[in-house]
């Protein structure tokens, strides 16, 4: 089979790390590149920033057999509709689908219409309404824009001139463009966050590991909100119980909500959670792998990725059963480039890389913000590297993690010394 990923990111080279170890998948092709997709997959001949048009035409023309999308921007733009148009095999939901992420106003509207458990919350598009409400409010308070914002749209306000600040941002400033035109104003739920993955393919769902993203930038769950800088998985928050109550009293109504509304669901769904004394409750859906939490998932899986995607297009998951590294855990630790998620240097040389085996299936290098550039291989993006390691413990992990982001060096690095700490404190606080 011929296979086209889209994004040229940390996930999108863990899915092509994760294919191309199927043996159905003959020919593998990335768009756009990095330096670690260069080394598995084969470049599209398109010139400038192709669209979907673009994109669509170029499967049709060259017989691919399925594309996997990475980026949420893509799925909440249509790329599915457009490919379906043609009669091409594209995994990944519908632009009516993807509203489950591309607009937490929609999305709130749609939990609270199904009873599914998640913060109380008002919505906004004036500024002196929201700041009003705010004052008046107890604190921490949650200030989210609408759209999509590269997971930075999300600010918890520690005191009324932090919320204030967040507001005029969106609501004033516009620093968030259209995806800040309304904003929720939400209750800041206590608890530990995890997220699970769940496979849809209209009728049925799989749900996948559950992972624990880090999404502030320092340790401690310290400074700005990043896209994520690392995760554990499986993560010990999620037990056997909480997992059913997030199979029963999320992922199911959701599922059949979807229904209601006449959306038909076919993707990944991810549900990122508050793990509170009540029980988890819903931060936050997304339409598509998690990044970085994909790369702490997928080298967990022993199942052959592609079946289960195809399994997922065809209707075929009540059919599935997954198998994954048993007794394993995986840990992710993202190196990211100096002055992130603010602005940054690039084209800086990248040393170490050539210390690993590519074809080792326990300590895998993910690029996300890199490029080859001659012999050298540069940054190219706020997070750099996916460092990501199996183990026969949550501890193993994350020891092995650590020691291999010791022997990757580029100027200005910086990435959090405390990725899955929370986690291994909770399961095997003997183990620190």
């Amino acid at each position: 089979m011929k296979v086209l990923v889209l994004g040229g990111g940390g996930r999108e080279h863990t899915l092509a790390w994760k294919l191309a170890q199927s043996p159905r998948v003959s020919r593998l092709f990335a768009y756009p590149m990095n330096a670690g997709l260069a080394e598995l997959a084969e470049p599209i001949s398109l010139r400038g920033s192709a669209g979907i048009e673009d994109l669509a035409r170029f499967a049709d023309k060259e017989g691919m057999d399925l594309t996997v999308v990475g980026p949420e921007a893509m799925l909440c733009a249509g790329i599915a509709d457009a490919f379906a148009e043609r009669g091409l095999r594209l995994f990944g939901p519908n632009q009516k689908a993807a509203r489950l992420e591309g607009s937490k106003v929609w999305t709130k509207y749609f939990l609270e219409k199904y009873n599914i458990p998640t913060a109380a919350s008002r919505t906004f598009d004036d500024y002196d309404a929201a700041l009003g409400y705010a004052m008046e409010q107890e604190y921490p308070l949650v200030i989210k824009a609408d759209g999509l914002a590269a997971g930075k749209g999300v600010t918890v306000a520690r005191t009324p001139q932090q919320a204030k600040k967040a507001l005029k941002a969106c609501l004033v400033d516009g620093f968030f463009g259209a995806a800040g035109k309304q904003v929720l104003v939400e209750e800041c739920l206590t608890g530990q966050e995890a997220s699970i993955l769940a496979l849809v393919d209209g009728e049925h769902l799989l749900p996948l590991l559950a992972a624990q993203d880090h999404k502030p930038l320092l340790d401690g769950d310290r400074g700005p909100n990043t896209g994520g800088m690392g995760a554990i998985c499986p993560t010990p928050l999620i037990t056997d119980q909480v997992r059913r109550q997030v199979i029963d009293q999320i992922f199911t109504p959701v599922l059949r909500g979807l229904v209601a509304e006449s959306i038909h669901y076919v993707g990944v769904l991810y549900a990122g959670l508050m793990i509170t004394e009540d029980g988890p409750k819903v931060l936050e859906f997304n339409c598509r792998f998690g990044d970085p939490e994909a790369q702490a998932v997928l080298p967990l899986l022993e199942s052959d990725l592609l079946e289960l995607l195809q399994a997922t297009l065809d209707g075929r998951l009540d059919q599935c059963n997954v198998k994954w590294r048993e007794g394993k855990s995986c840990v992710t630790v993202v190196m990211a480039s100096g002055g992130y998620p603010g602005a940054y240097e690039k084209q800086i040389p990248i040393h170490g890389l050539e210390k690993f085996d590519p074809q080792d299936r326990d300590t895998i290098v993910f690029h996300a913000g890199t490029q080859r550039v001659g012999r050298d291989i540069v940054t190219a993006g706020g997070r750099v590297l996916g460092v990501t390691a199996v183990g026969d413990s949550a501890a193993d992990a994350r020891q092995r993690a650590y020691a291999a982001v010791e022997k990757i060096h580029f100027k200005g690095a910086q990435y959090r010394k405390d990725i899955g700490a929370k986690a291994i404190c909770q399961a095997e606080p003997s183990d620190l």
